[in-house]
């Protein structure tokens, strides 16, 4: 029975790896899509979302039956428990990317604000956030993790200032509306991967240090922080 255990959490790491990769590329490709204006790319973005959804039954599948038969405890609950909640937040990632290369074809001639407003550097943050997590993931790293959370406060930001400029631009020129508006609803796009990104670090954190953070990462971190500069 315990070695039947070991196996299906092995097996439970491995497609929770795999599902990680898979998403960490959809949203490479799905922005390049945008980037590029490259239709196909955004194509496959599209068909490869099926074998998000397949991952995310069969991993929902074998935390269920971890949990029902196993009755696991301390650190391997914690990864149990911590698998349903990264599923989910993939899963959601996976559908954020289908939702942004859905608009690489409206965006292959791009407006003329679209370099003002900067998007591909939002963008790029937004990149960085999934991959750091499904990073600490993989290395069970708490250091990136932190770096994650910590990163959520500036991907906030830069939404909140490109959103002001963005509708700054429509007031000026009520011409571009339809196209700011499309960029608006990418931009809301960009910061949900932050706030996924954020839960999963927050995963890892419970998974490493079981210390639970959800919602607490900034009191905490920001204070230990502070502390330490007023100890130097």
């Amino acid at each position: 029975m315990e070695r039947h255990f070991e196996q299906q959490l092995e097996k439970l790491k491995t497609r929770l790896i795999k599902m990680c990769s898979l998403v960490d590329e959809q949203v490479e490709l799905a922005f390049r899509s945008i980037e590029e204006g490259n239709v196909e790319l955004a194509n496959l973005v599209i068909e490869r979302d099926n074998k998000v959804d397949k991952y995310d039954i069969k991993i929902d599948k074998i935390c269920q039956k971890l949990l029902a038969l196993a009755q696991p405890v301390a650190g391997d609950l914690r990864l149990i428990m911590s698998a349903l909640t990264m599923n989910s937040n993939l899963e959601r990632m996976g559908d954020i990317a289908v939702n942004v290369a859905k608009k690489a074809e409206y965006f292959k001639e791009k407006p003329e604000f679209y370099s003002r407003v900067n998007f591909s550097e939002l963008a790029a943050a937004a990149k960085d956030s999934v991959h750091t997590s499904i990073d600490a993931f993989i290395d069970f790293n708490a250091e990136l993790a932190k770096k994650v959370m910590k990163s959520d406060t500036s991907i906030d930001e830069m939404t909140r200032q490109r959103s002001n400029l963005l509708i700054a631009i429509m007031k000026e020129n009520p011409d571009v509306i339809e196209p700011a508006i499309k960029l608006y609803s990418m931009m809301y796009q960009i910061e949900r991967l932050g706030d996924h990104s954020t839960n999963i670090a927050e995963t890892v954190y419970f998974i490493v240090e079981a210390q639970l953070i959800k919602h607490r990462y900034e009191e905490i971190f920001f204070t230990q922080e502070q502390q330490e500069d007023e100890d130097d």
